[in-house]
């Protein structure tokens, strides 16, 4: 594993010099109607986290498709919000760009009153949850921040869903479920009961709590186990900030493992838009699901999960090396022994997306390093 930066360790510049401003790049790109997929103008999504990294992403795209969208985000400070404003920003000339109807509802997920509230002024049809708490440090120093953040928030969700009918729920999982002795791809065949992070068994709580609901009340949900998510507009808490930053200032980076571990990073437009294929298919029973020999993806209920991932694992040597060449700077690295919170390798199997949606992420770590070092100078005016 390899050490991470506080959260509000990197500063953005208080001006932008370039000619385009970020958000103004963000309309441009709306307004660009080869990149816009027509949908059903009814169809109302609500989108959980919508001021994060990931929840940021998917909303655009649904917005740049012609969509309603619902963001609702309690706008924690686990990492510098301005980050998160200027995302909420970004999303507000999106739709006015594309003519999409967007409302954006600062509240807490564990309000039940506020969750439904928004279920009814609405009129949810569809439910795409990306808010919750991931870091692995802050999930350890604060568990019950995160048994609230994670569990107690998926359950009023959960039964908001149950409540209005909800047509398909899709939420946030991850690879860290899986646990400890994986030397292979991670199917979701294999076994998710060793998870060794609090915030992966909360993840796989959360799995095994939408089953409960997708059996006894027929709610379709499918979670997402994602994989190293990376990208522009990305956590200021991440690998790829903490690297690039220390890069550019000069600064040594702590590698655990002799840089011998590695990771399934996947781009984030490739995740986005199998997130979005995803939640476009509702769940299904599996009419070959046998109790005798039970798949551990799917079920006799409207459930499964699916794995987003790259499926090439690159070890993090490999990662600073390109890194340094986007950035034109050779990183000064010193290897260091400590506690391992996490295996040494993640690698996607990714069959089962690829059956269900017809998409396999494939963006190559070069061209999306390029991309988020492009995005990071520019962001930081570094």
């Amino acid at each position: 594993m390899e050490a991470i930066p506080g959260p509000n360790e990197l500063t953005p510049a208080t001006a932008v010099t370039e000619p385009q401003s970020m958000v103004e790049q963000a309309v441009l790109q709306a307004e660009n109607p080869q990149l816009i997929k027509q949908a059903d103008q009814k169809q109302t999504t609500l989108v959980t986290g919508h001021a994060g990294f990931i929840g940021y992403h998917v909303a655009k795209a649904l917005l740049e498709r012609g969509e309603k969208v619902v963001g609702f985000d309690s706008m924690n400070t686990h990492y510098d919000t301005r980050l998160k404003r200027e995302r909420l920003a970004m999303l507000d000339e999106i739709a006015k760009a594309t003519g999409s109807r967007y409302h954006s509802i600062r509240a807490d997920l564990c309000e039940p009153q506020a969750v439904n509230a928004c279920f009814e002024t609405h009129k949810i049809q569809r439910v795409i949850h990306l808010a919750g708490q991931t870091d692995k440090f802050l999930s350890g120093d604060d568990p019950t921040g995160c048994v609230q953040n994670n569990i107690n928030s998926f359950v009023s969700l959960l039964e908001a869903c149950r409540k209005y009918d909800i047509q398909h729920l899709t939420y946030a999982s991850s690879h860290a479920v899986y646990g400890a002795g994986f030397q292979k791809a991670m199917s979701e065949d294999d076994s998710a009961n060793h998870p060794q992070r609090l915030d992966a068994a909360t993840q796989r709580a959360c799995e095994l709590m939408a089953h409960s609901y997708s059996h006894l009340f027929n709610l379709p949900t499918t979670g997402l186990r994602f994989f190293s998510v990376y990208g522009p507009w990305g956590r200021p808490d991440s690998v790829l900030f903490s690297f690039a930053r220390k890069i550019l200032e000069g600064k040594p980076i702590q590698i655990y493992n002799d840089g011998r571990n590695s990771r399934d990073y996947t781009y984030i437009t490739d995740l986005v838009e199998a997130t979005l294929r995803a939640s476009d298919s509702p769940a299904e029973p599996n009419p070959v699901w046998l109790v005798e020999a039970p798949h551990q993806g799917s079920s006799s209920a409207p459930w499964r999960v699916l794995n987003i991932g790259n499926s090439l694992p690159v070890a993090i040597d490999d990662l600073i090396a390109t890194l340094e060449e986007s950035l034109g700077k050779k990183a000064i690295k010193e290897f260091i022994t400590g506690q391992i919170l996490e295996k040494s390798q993640s690698c996607a199997d990714v069959t089962a997306l690829q059956r269900i949606t017809a998409f396999k992420p494939a963006t190559p770590l070069k061209v999306g390093i390029d991309e988020f070092v492009a995005w990071f100078r520019h962001y930081y005016q570094l």
